[in-house]
């Protein structure tokens, strides 16, 4: 059974190159086809993608999103409805413990050391089902690192709903903690403008995307079989 990967989408050619990747790597553990597509920024769109998919069979689709906002509840389900193949969907990749696992060897990798604090950054939505969800994985974090986790947003919501910017929590935290050191847990999947800003926030340590994380293929493989939701036909 073919399946569809959709992400984002990034100008950052090196984030596309980690989507298709991720899509490589899921593919040689299922052992069928992996195909991607995008819901901004560039193309394929998964209408598109789907009509380049030969034959007619189910496909499976994998939304590549660590929250379940308005991209995977709005967005994605239009796409699906514009193309003439049916399709089984599966749950966004996150919250999911697997992903605290990814952050938390990606801090380490880092640098990050126990006593630090630790911001988790997250997009930044302000749909609140994904704030929900965000919220879940600050708690998932929280307790596979034994310590207090707080949450910033890349790109904050402008009602001001769910979580302030992630250089003013990294900033309350310096001033709560004097002299601790603050990392910060990217809850990005690939690399793009977002990551890089999390280098301007003034943490000490800034993690990676959760990327090619060995806990992500997997999860993202699990996702692709336990696709069931029927959404075009």
């Amino acid at each position: 059974m073919t399946t569809l990967l959709v992400a984002h989408g990034t100008r950052n050619t090196h984030g596309v190159a980690m989507i298709g990747d991720l899509a490589h790597a899921m593919s040689r553990r299922l052992d069928d086809e992996v195909r991607v597509g995008f819901v901004d920024v560039l193309g394929p769109d998964p209408a598109a993608a789907l009509d380049g998919i030969g034959g007619t069979d189910t496909v499976r689709v994998v939304p590549a999103f660590l929250a379940s906002g308005y991209h995977v509840r709005t967005d994605l389900p239009d796409y699906l409805d514009r193309a003439p193949r049916r399709t089984v969907v599966s749950e966004a990749l996150g919250p999911d413990p697997a992903l605290a696992e990814a952050m938390t060897a990606r801090l380490v990798a880092a640098g990050a050391r126990p006593g630090d604090a630790v911001v988790l950054a997250a997009a930044g939505s302000r749909d609140r089902q994904a704030q929900a969800d965000v919220a879940a994985m600050g708690r998932l974090l929280s307790a596979r690192l034994g310590a207090p986790v707080e949450i910033g947003f890349v790109l904050p919501a402008a009602d001001g709903s769910g979580h302030p910017p992630v250089s003013e929590v990294v900033g309350r935290v310096r001033n709560q903690r004097p002299g601790a050191r603050v990392a910060v847990a990217s809850y990005l999947l690939a690399d793009g403008l977002f990551a890089r800003r999390l280098h301007d926030t003034g943490a000490d340590v800034v993690a990676d995307p959760l990327g090619l994380h060995p806990a992500v293929v997997d999860l993202a493989c699990r996702r692709a079989e336990s696709a069931r939701t029927v959404l075009a036909a």
